[in-house]
């Protein structure tokens, strides 16, 4: 009963850094560090830094923390004010931090390999309701399904029309292979049609852990 509750009060962040090519490397470390600080920290449930496929220079730290206030707390520590220090020097623009609820979510396994996609949405206003359905009614489908490891449904605080699917899989072959799934093209119908700035591809990021959860 208090894990139910600790998922229902805790927030989620994610917050995207475009780097300086100069500055990649010595980056990679800093948010490697702060990672592996934070998952120490109390209020912290998870946390993970990724790159993106492609572009290495775009980075990501994904965490959860079971309070705003820890996550407050948190902002003002040292390793975080490192992360910040960097800001000003390594990136190309400002770091963009988005924070979201969950709606929907499944886990059977951590896995390091695993491949991870974050799609976001923007759907179009008075959507949002069949967006939320068509997902919830999709996911006992993908928990069924062998490779699909991860399944989060999220949608973005104080935006209610943009939302967030993270999924993680065992491979390519699993990730192909799962977009041929009947099941999902109620989804790929919906994101055709129903979104405010198609085509929905635009909004996907493959990432690549390179720190814990």
């Amino acid at each position: 009963m208090k894990m139910q509750q600790t998922w229902k009060t805790s927030i989620m962040v994610l917050t995207q850094y475009h780097v300086k090519t100069a500055w990649q490397n010595r980056f990679l470390e800093v948010l490697d560090e702060y990672v592996r600080i934070a998952a120490t920290k109390e209020g912290n449930i998870m946390s993970a830094a990724y790159y993106e496929r492609g572009d290495a220079c775009i980075m990501w730290i994904v965490e959860r923390w079971s309070s705003h206030t820890f996550y407050k707390q948190n902002k003002k520590s040292t390793d975080a004010k490192a992360v910040g220090a960097f800001t000003k020097m390594g990136l190309s623009s400002p770091p963009e931090t988005t924070f979201v609820k969950e709606l929907e979510s499944f886990s059977k396994e951590v896995n390091q390999d695993a491949l991870t996609i974050m799609l976001f949405i923007d759907v179009k206003a008075g959507t949002e309701k069949q967006f939320i359905s068509i997902n919830r009614n999709l996911a006992p489908v993908l928990q069924e399904a062998p490779g699909v490891l991860f399944y989060q449904l999220s949608q973005v605080i104080n935006n209610k029309t943009r939302f967030v699917v993270c999924k993680q899989f065992r491979d390519w072959d699993t990730f192909r292979y799962h977009l041929q799934e009947p099941a999902l093209q109620p989804v790929l119908i919906f994101l055709q049609t129903s979104i405010k700035e198609p085509p929905f591809e635009k909004g996907y990021h493959h990432l690549i852990p390179f720190a814990p959860q």
